[in-house]
């Protein structure tokens, strides 16, 4: 009995020091914005990226997101972070399928000028099924 005790002690006790993952699992892509245009990248991620996690929180298919701005570096070669972070795991398997219903449903991509996505901007690299801790 006592060994059983102490054995429960000692899990809860690494948990906790080791770090426990909560539930939430989010994406995050490190995006470049090409050719100095700025403009064009921050009008297509407010009006197509930012408007579709909207309408996905809305139906509660995401959780949450957020957009962060960095300078550029020769180390770390993107200005965007985008993370887009699901509830739990049933959330982030369907993203797929809830993100193709929602871009039928927003309909026409909406751009600055006659510039299209893989002019201005770049995803440098993605990190999928990121864990969140408690």
């Amino acid at each position: 009995m006592m060994r059983t005790i102490l054995l429960l002690i000692v899990l809860s006790f690494n948990s906790i020091i080791y770090g426990q993952h909560d539930e939430r699992i989010s994406t995050i892509d490190f995006v470049q914005i090409l050719n100095g245009n700025k403009a064009e990248a921050d009008y297509y991620y407010q009006n197509n990226w930012k408007v579709l996690r909207s309408m996905a929180m809305e139906n509660d298919y995401i959780d949450s997101f957020q957009v962060m701005e960095t300078p550029f570096t020769e180390e770390a070669p993107f200005q965007l972070m985008l993370v887009t972070t699901y509830a739990d795991k049933e959330q982030y398997d369907l993203r797929e399928d809830h993100f193709r219903a929602l871009i039928k449903e927003k309909g026409t991509l909406e751009l600055l000028n006659e510039k299209k996505p893989e002019e201005f901007r770049k995803t440098i690299f993605s990190k999928e099924e990121v864990r969140h801790w408690k």
